[in-house]
């Protein structure tokens, strides 16, 4: 009786989850963090950049988040795994675009490091999401 009542709210939990949707994930609730992170350091960078890295760091942060959104909602675990391969070299990206914009002295070193810590932290709950796709 006590794993029915168990099994009944693991259930339910799922289903909570499922209608969440893509904002119940935890990766999407952190890239989107990261986003609005990032937004607020790009409108520091001088006005001579916004065309160049400005840009490239911006289309790289979404193109990251649409991703994410591809993989939640595909099923194919092989389509799948090729957008979570594809945001992993998105993540690599906005790191070395974050470490020339401190460089360039761009951002100080507490913005670098903040951005570097998200990076890192979006970098492992993916490769954990990469893992258990590459299991099941």
């Amino acid at each position: 009786m006590n794993n029915e009542v168990e099994t009944k709210e693991k259930s339910q939990a799922k289903e909570a989850v499922n209608n969440l949707g893509v904002e119940g994930l935890l990766i999407y609730k952190q890239y989107l963090d990261l986003i609005y992170y990032t937004l607020s350091l790009l409108v520091k960078y001088p006005k001579s950049e916004r065309f160049g890295l400005n840009s490239d760091i911006r289309k790289a942060t979404y193109d990251g988040l649409e991703c994410i959104l591809y993989a939640y909602r595909l099923y194919d675990k092989k389509e799948k795994l090729h957008y979570l391969f594809e945001l992993d070299i998105k993540l690599k990206f906005i790191k070395v675009l974050a470490r020339i914009s401190y460089k360039k002295e761009y951002i100080s070193a507490k913005n670098y490091s903040a951005w570097s810590r998200k990076l890192f932290h979006i970098g492992n709950m993916l490769g954990g999401w990469i893992s258990s796709c590459q299991k099941g």
